[in-house]
């Protein structure tokens, strides 16, 4: 398992690559990157993504744990950013090896699910109209549920 908090981007094909090499025991690897998104309706200058050293590296990783004891993983990645991102950057990443796909993709959106709406990290979004924080939605509280 790696987890990664850092406020440089990363290589989304070399982390990939990279993760999917080191299992060669593993039969299915399922990645997910989350990327800055803009809306049209208030266009998006930045987005700025806070955090506390150390309690957020711990919490991914407990929610990493979490995955790995409730299916069959060979390995975990979480890369997550902070700092300013423009639209088009990418945030996070997350990659699950498995031997088998369905345990791969299950734990992946677990991953996403509980880092959309657990993960200690705050957003900041900078629009023309001006600065303002992103407010937790009802529909990630509600993905939780089926978990």
């Amino acid at each position: 398992m790696r987890i990664i908090v850092q406020e440089q981007p990363f290589d989304l094909g070399a982390e990939a690559n990279a993760f999917a090499a080191s299992r060669t025991d593993m039969g299915a690897v399922v990645t997910f990157t989350g990327v800055v998104r803009d809306d049209p309706s208030r266009p998006l200058r930045q987005m700025t993504i806070e955090h506390y050293p150390g309690m957020t590296e711990r919490a991914l990783e407990k929610i990493a744990t979490e995955a790995q004891a409730r299916w069959s993983l060979g390995d975990v990645l979480v890369i997550h950013r902070f700092g300013p991102m423009r639209p088009g950057e990418q945030i996070m990443m997350v990659a699950t090896a498995a031997r088998h796909r369905k345990d791969a993709f299950e734990a992946a959106e677990y991953l996403m699910d509980y880092l959309k709406s657990r993960a200690p990290f705050w957003k900041k979004e900078l629009a023309a109209d001006g600065e303002s924080w992103v407010a937790a939605k009802d529909e990630d509280e509600d993905a939780l549920t089926r978990w």
